[in-house]
């Protein structure tokens, strides 16, 4: 075993994201003032400090810092109440507007349907719509994938287990990256899957994370807040997702798959400030090419060698020679 935390090279893309080609206007209007922010509203379902949500806070939050915007948000709405907060902030002004509409897909899309010259980026398993509403992810399947292999080294029961928060494509793509990750590196490595079909609820999925552990599990997929707790209070190792909790729990986070806002935020920002913004796909942007994703791996944690096994698939994604498949279907326990 080593010592220390390693670190996956982020590679910052701004650059090339400052220099890619303009796209087409539709009714933005002309191009705000270098000096004038933008005034950009978020919508959260859940609390900011949820891991998933604290990534968009976290980037925009930035975004403010630099003097590129002005930002205002609303967490824990309701999905009932969604709808009159979106069009409270469009009403208000907002050049743009962020949030996560998964429970209230139709909703959401007539809301930007009805306020055209207002632009909207929000978390969808779908289609981005009309002009004027684009579309996210967190698609890191790509460290997933690495974290995957790390913990597939880690297992000494071969068993792992995986606590997620709703079946969706979003959370799907994940588990089945990680998944294969860890079978690249161990063929004998057997998965038990749950879902708590919350995404803010830690003492049940605490609970879902004993009942693995109780079965034989000896690393937890944390993809919800609460299975890291589990497992450092049973003495085994855990695996991060979306955000970095090592600091939180010394000694049980074997390593994390990260999502990086920052490059989404910052082209719908430009996009909105040039008078450029239309309905795209942004997932693309959550991809490791573009640092939107990165694997932290704790050698202390791992067998000798994982580190530089992960480094070297690491390179072949980047390169381009290794792809990593996005498999939206509902993963299955193997045992």
């Amino acid at each position: 075993m080593k010592s220390g935390t390693f670190r996956l090279s982020r590679r910052a893309m701004l650059s090339a994201i400052a220099g890619a080609a303009a796209v087409v206007s539709f009714g933005f209007g002309a191009p705000a003032e270098a000096a004038d922010p933008l005034k950009v509203s978020a919508i959260y379902t859940v609390p900011v400090e949820q891991q998933w949500v604290s990534r968009i806070h976290k980037a925009l939050n930035a975004a403010e810092e630099r003097g590129d915007i002005s930002y205002e948000f609303s967490e824990n709405v309701a999905n009932t109440d969604y709808e009159r907060v979106m069009r409270e902030y469009a009403e208000n002004g907002s050049d743009l507007i962020v949030g996560e509409v998964f429970g209230v897909e139709r909703a959401a899309r007539k809301v930007a349907a009805d306020y055209p010259e207002t632009a909207f980026l929000m978390g969808s398993s779908f289609a981005p719509d009309g002009e004027n509403f684009s579309v996210f992810d967190n698609f890191i399947h790509e460290p997933s994938y690495l974290v995957g292999m790390a913990a597939g080294k880690a297992t000494k029961t071969n068993k792992i287990g995986m606590v997620g928060g709703f079946a969706i494509p979003e959370v799907n793509r994940l588990m089945h990256a990680f998944m294969a990750g860890a079978k690249s590196v161990n063929p004998d490595v057997e998965f038990m899957v749950t879902f708590i079909n919350s995404w803010y609820d830690p003492p049940k999925a605490k609970e879902a994370a004993f009942a693995m552990i109780d079965n034989g599990a000896d690393i937890m997929y944390a993809e919800r807040f609460g299975v890291s707790d589990a497992a450092k209070e049973r003495g085994i190792l855990a695996v991060g997702n979306v955000i970095d909790t090592a600091a939180d729990y010394p000694g049980t986070i074997l390593g994390s798959a990260l999502w990086h806002m920052e490059a989404t935020i910052d082209h719908a920002i430009e996009a909105v400030k040039a008078g450029e913004f239309k309905a795209e796909d942004y997932g693309k942007f959550s991809y490791m090419e573009y640092g939107g994703g990165s694997v932290v791996l704790d050698p202390a944690l791992l067998p000798d060698g994982t580190v530089e096994e992960v480094e070297a698939k690491q390179a072949e994604i980047l390169d381009g020679s290794f792809t990593v498949d996005v498999n939206d279907e509902e993963p299955k326990s193997s045992m």
